[in-house]
């Protein structure tokens, strides 16, 4: 199943064409740190829904050509292929303030696997399946790859939904609940509700998506026509949706080892990553965390009491 030009078209047309001199900024300091190895920088996350990079932290995916070329070291270039990606954080000033990046570095080749349909968990798939920007890209022949490759996440995260989801539904109930499905593959702090906010801040974006889209899918869908607004009615048999929901319930159990893994490889790769994690928990959550001296020197160590305290109390799900 590969996704069509009109397709493309559509979530280029979506990308955003202008930036802010605060996200320019940070593309020019990553892109001279990383010595001619991207290929492309993808923008999304909060600030590109706020349109402010000021307000909190810039979420930005490095794509680079290989690993050995962007690190010249052998132990963050083995660690990013045995379990992409490595996640950094980056801070710089531009005039009066200060722009914090979080930026995770994934190989082309990938992204372009972790989008496809033979890549099992939804870390990359339901993540680009989401609105983002292309902040660079080394040529137009690199920038339709990428275009292609996010065309490519939303029929991967479609595909992998629907089955789980109710027979007959909206757009609005296609997302929202298909991406609350891989948040909760994830070791993730997000409320149910933010699904809603995401859906709802790009609403006219999925109408015009799902309106399309569906008829690539490898589905019989059809249009209810009798019913209030666009929705679809998915017949599928009774063991399709069976093997969904199991599929889905292996994303979680494995999702939550892989999230597990990946905050440890950070402990090594992400300076600053005690106060980012507990900045990001108590943002999301509204619980107050103390960040000891200990914790912060060794977070390997003694971060796991608070780790273990937030999900006896529900904060993980």
């Amino acid at each position: 199943m590969q996704p069509t030009q009109q397709l493309i078209d559509l979530l280029a047309e979506s990308t955003p064409l202008t930036f802010s001199i605060e996200l320019l900024a940070l593309r020019d300091a990553l892109l001279q740190q990383y010595n001619g190895a991207v290929d492309a920088m993808l923008f999304y996350g909060s600030c590109l829904r706020s349109g402010d990079a000021l307000d909190g932290l810039v979420d930005l995916y490095l794509v680079v050509d290989d690993y050995r070329n962007a690190y010249r070291k052998p132990l963050p270039a083995l660690f990013n292929r045995l379990l992409p990606p490595n996640v950094y954080y980056l801070e710089i000033t531009v005039g009066d303030n200060r722009v914090r990046s979080k930026y995770a570095v994934v190989s082309m080749q990938d992204l372009e696997n972790g989008t496809s349909p033979k890549w099992f968990h939804s870390y990359l798939w339901g993540r680009f399946s989401q609105p983002c920007g292309l902040l660079y890209s080394r040529n137009d022949e690199t920038s339709d790859r990428v275009q292609r490759i996010l065309a490519q996440a939303v029929l991967t995260f479609l595909t992998r939904v629907l089955p789980a989801l109710p027979e007959r539904l909206d757009s609005a109930a296609i997302w929202q609940q298909g991406l609350a499905l891989s948040y909760r593959a994830e070791l993730r702090v997000e409320k149910p509700e933010r699904a809603i906010l995401l859906y709802e801040s790009w609403e006219d974006h999925y109408l015009a998506l799902t309106s399309l889209v569906m008829d690539e899918l490898p589905f019989n869908v059809a249009r209810d026509q009798d019913a209030p607004g666009l929705r679809f009615h998915i017949p599928l048999p009774p063991h399709t949706r069976r093997l969904s929901r199991l599929g889905w319930m292996l994303r979680r159990l494995q999702g939550k080892f892989l999230s597990l893994f990946r905050l440890i490889k950070a402990a090594f790769t992400f300076q600053g990553g005690a106060d980012y994690l507990i900045w990001k928990l108590e943002r999301h959550t509204g619980f107050p965390i103390e960040v000891t001296p200990k914790m912060r020197r060794h977070p390997l160590i003694y971060g796991w009491g608070v780790m273990w305290r937030l999900y006896r109390r529900g904060v993980f799900r």
